[in-house]
């Protein structure tokens, strides 16, 4: 690696991302001390993202940073979590300059902006891998409150937030697999992909409304399915009610099977949307709760009682579905 060494690297451009948290020591401890709210209890997830599996090689990497941070985010949404520090441990390319390194911090500086997020603690190392992110997020939650995938209930509505789709439209628009004739919507379906937006303003709709949730990071069909092999039943999907951005609906209308075309948007990924299990009764409550935010829901079908699988229909008729969702391996 070229440029200065780890520990000034860390002081300069990292242990300022730790301002206002006491128990983070400025970075210059072995570890962080973390004392939750009364009456709540710690939330604490991680994800690892790659350079060429998860962002493209030539990502600014300051969206990949923001990125990194956000799918942590999204997965305390779905538990109905308010984050409070995270961690990073970052594995540079042995090639790796200030401009790529400054770039990251860059970006977590930004989402500092964005989430009031400080950064407590982590790693950094080089290898001669790709250019590789880890982030741990911590969040809080009343105690015995959190939102599980075990929850589901049968009669429950499938409700899910935002659009689906767009993820893997970005994917594949920025690899040149989709072609998407609108410039304009071939740079928002990019940002969506690039720059997920985590469903954290609906923590509290979340916990009073639903009893089941999951975020929307490897297919909506897929993670349905977690919900319902996790809660013991089966799920319904009706794939004509998914809701689809303007830019993911012209696409899929211009496919010559449109059956085909609305699988591919729920079996994409990459959206980190919401999808979850609420009473009927409860429904029109978390949905009014879900638009004070701006957040948008949509009810798409319903837990059954099953043996946990997932049927997808159009219209009533049933739907044959190749592959379900992304897996890693």
């Amino acid at each position: 690696m070229a440029g200065e060494g780890e520990f000034e690297y860390i002081a300069r451009r990292l242990a300022p991302l730790s301002a206002g948290f006491p128990g983070a020591f400025e970075l210059k401890d072995d570890a962080a001390v973390i004392a939750p709210s009364a009456g709540c209890e710690l939330v604490v997830t991680t994800d690892t993202v790659v350079a060429g599996r998860h962002f493209p090689d030539d990502e600014d990497p300051a969206i990949a940073a923001r990125k990194a941070l956000r799918v942590n985010l999204s997965d305390l949404a779905a538990m109905g979590a308010r984050p409070l520090a995270y961690l990073t441990s970052v594995v540079w390319p042995h090639d790796a300059d200030r401009t790529l390194m400054d770039g990251f911090a860059d970006g977590l500086e930004a989402e500092r902006a964005v989430w009031a997020l400080p950064l407590i603690g982590g790693d950094t190392t080089s290898g001669p891998g790709p250019w590789t992110i880890t982030i741990t997020a911590l969040g809080e939650c009343p105690a015995g409150r959190a939102v599980r995938r075990r929850g589901a209930r049968a009669g429950d509505r499938l409700l899910v937030t935002g659009t689906i789709g767009d993820g893997r439209l970005g994917l594949e628009s920025l690899g040149g697999e989709a072609a998407i004739a609108d410039p304009e919507d071939a740079a928002w379906l990019e940002d969506r992909y690039r720059l997920p937006q985590p469903r954290l303003a609906i923590v509290e709709a979340l916990r009073e409304h639903a009893h089941a949730a999951v975020d929307v990071s490897d297919g909506l069909i897929a993670d349905v399915g977690h919900i319902a092999e996790s809660s013991g039943v089966a799920a319904a999907i009706e794939l004509n009610r998914v809701p689809l951005s303007g830019a993911a609906r012209r696409w899929a209308e211009a496919q010559p099977d449109a059956g085909r075309a609305l699988a591919r948007l729920a079996s994409g990924g990459d959206d980190y949307e919401l999808a979850c299990a609420v009473a009927p009764e409860n429904v029109e409550g978390f949905a009014r709760a879900c638009a004070e935010q701006g957040v948008d829901v949509t009810e798409i079908g319903r837990f059954r009682e099953g043996d946990g699988g997932v049927t997808v229909t159009i219209n009533g008729a049933p739907v044959d579905i190749e592959q379900a969702g992304f897996t890693h391996f």
